[in-house]
């Protein structure tokens, strides 16, 4: 997110994570430092950029996330349009650029600034790759140490892009600097089961912190079998190209 003194707005470099719809006035950076410490013990430090008081830039420890709130409606009138949400004013949440090791901690950043902007002016929350609303009751409260996919990885079931196959697959590892992760299934079958498998396939991959090359496979203990990557390629389901892994059971 690139930031100009009078005119903040996001660049191809630091994409917005989140977009915080809102009305009234945005929350004080006070506000946020505050309700931070309370619930993840901080020290949340926020210094204003470039002389802007709309750009701000928020730091925990080593990792550090972007906020401009709000966002001059020249540049977000078409999103808030497509978003189809009634909220006057919105702004947006971006991580930091970061090394592939510190990148889950600095997207929980990003994350927990996002919920306390919601929580604080009682607006919502747009997950951009996941393609999530969040408002204020749908939070999560999670402590500092615990990581949940779910709530940054959400699992898309189409039976309409193939004639005869449901295809499932991931929108969120991508934040993590992951290739995001697919499965084909007849139509007919549980989607619980391609759910469970991607999910688990996603933990897993988190955890290795590394994709995997089309051949390998992954073990998934939890589930009791393992899942082959059978294919890569990009597709754009939420608009903008992802790279996909195709998964398939052994």
């Amino acid at each position: 997110m690139r930031i100009r003194k009078k005119s903040p707005k996001p660049s191809a470099k630091r994409p917005p994570l989140y977009f915080v719809g809102y009305r009234g006035t945005a929350p004080a950076t006070d506000e946020v430092t505050a309700l931070y410490d309370r619930e993840y013990g901080g020290p949340l430090s926020i210094r204003h950029e470039d002389g802007s008081a709309e750009s701000w830039q928020a730091t925990h420890g080593p990792w550090s996330a972007h906020v401009v709130m709000p966002l001059p409606m020249s540049h977000v009138a078409e999103i808030m349009k497509q978003l189809a949400w009634e909220h006057e004013l919105m702004g947006a949440v971006a991580p930091s650029v970061a090394s592939p090791r510190d990148m889950p901690d600095t997207i929980l950043l990003a994350a927990r600034l996002a919920r306390c902007l919601t929580l604080l002016s009682q607006g919502t929350a747009y997950d951009v790759i996941a393609q999530t609303y969040i408002n204020p009751s749908d939070w999560q409260q999670r402590a500092l140490t615990s990581f949940v996919l779910d709530d940054h990885v959400s699992i898309v079931h189409d039976d309409n892009a193939h004639p005869d196959r449901v295809w499932s697959y991931s929108l969120g590892l991508s934040k993590f600097g992951m290739d995001e992760i697919e499965m084909f299934s007849a139509k007919g079958l549980p989607e619980s089961s391609a759910k469970e498998i991607l999910s688990e396939s996603g933990s897993e991959l988190l955890r290795l912190g590394q994709p995997m090359k089309v051949g390998t496979t992954l073990n998934l203990p939890l589930l009791g079998h393992a899942v082959r990557v059978k294919n890569y390629r990009t597709a754009a389901p939420a608009g903008r190209m992802l790279g996909f892994r195709e998964l398939h059971t052994s």
